[in-house]
């Protein structure tokens, strides 16, 4: 029993579970996204289908980014001490786990309508590929975003069997969102990844990243505020985008210094960002 436990717990390590900031950034969005679509509470089945979806891909992706920097981990700090860098879990192991959640996955997407299933296709594309990106661009954190976002568009399929504009808008508000807050924690890795030779937008913007990170993060608040018109959004929803806007200031202040654990509190602080805006929509909706 405590072998069956200590098993579980290096897959647990391998998913991150025991690290779910990865899951609230991709599900603030993904739900956002889902009450848009409803103009209300979504559909039980879809709601459902799209949080087991978020818990799984999210865990899927760090099974694959692990894969993937297996002969990089060992040279950064931070991750030096993942079960595949220890030797706990093989790569065979690791290609097994994350095709069972891919499974799992596209089962759960089979519930739903053919425009939904089709998509999920790129999702697992994006996820598969977006850790490979670090070799060849340094535009990583880009690839990340679209990754995440994909579920937005996903959402909408899901919920109305169509993609209208307002989701592609919601897709590059997080793709802005996404390469921001990424940036940040890029920061905090900057010296061990040039050591590694891998790329980031870290690395990309150098002395200007918290200029460049407050440039994307305005663009990404003035993309929520022409959503918020298009859609004829209440207070509450401005509110929401307001807060958010607030944060993003205080991430700054948070990481002035940019010493690398200053920069993991500011990214760490994104899921507020997340959760406010998602709150202004439900707020919205609940008492129009």
């Amino acid at each position: 029993m405590d072998a069956l436990k200590q098993t579980l717990w290096l897959y647990i390590e391998l998913m991150r579970l025991d690290k779910p900031i990865g899951i609230l950034l991709l599900l603030w969005p993904t739900l956002s996204a889902l009450w848009i679509a409803a103009e209300g509470w979504p559909d039980l089945k879809v709601f459902s289908v799209f949080v087991l979806g978020v818990i799984i891909m999210r865990s899927a992706g760090c099974v694959v980014n692990d894969y993937a920097d297996r002969n990089v981990d060992g040279h950064v700090t931070r991750t030096i001490n993942r079960p595949l860098i220890r030797g706990d879990v093989t790569s065979k192991q690791a290609l097994i786990l994350f095709a069972s959640l891919g499974l799992l996955a596209l089962f759960l997407v089979a519930q739903l309508n053919e425009l939904t299933m089709w998509m999920s296709l790129v999702a697992m594309l994006l996820a598969a590929i977006y850790p490979f990106m670090k070799r060849y661009t340094y535009l990583p954190q880009v690839f990340l975003g679209m990754a995440f976002g994909w579920a937005i568009p996903m959402a909408f399929a899901a919920q109305t069997n169509a993609v209208p504009t307002i989701a592609w808008l919601l897709f590059l508000a997080n793709i802005l969102w996404t390469t921001a807050y990424d940036t940040f924690y890029a920061m905090a890795d900057r010296e061990d990844d040039m050591f590694a030779g891998v790329k980031s937008t870290a690395i990309l913007f150098g002395d200007d990243d918290l200029v460049i990170i407050g440039v994307l993060q305005f663009m990404f608040l003035l993309v929520m505020v022409l959503i918020g018109g298009q859609l004829e959004m209440s207070i509450s929803y401005y509110l929401g985008v307001l807060g958010a806007g607030l944060l993003s200031i205080y991430q700054h202040y948070v990481a002035k210094d940019k010493q690398p654990a200053h920069c993991l509190l500011a990214f760490l602080n994104n899921n507020w960002v997340g959760g406010v805006i998602f709150l202004g929509i439900v707020f919205h909706y609940a008492l129009s």
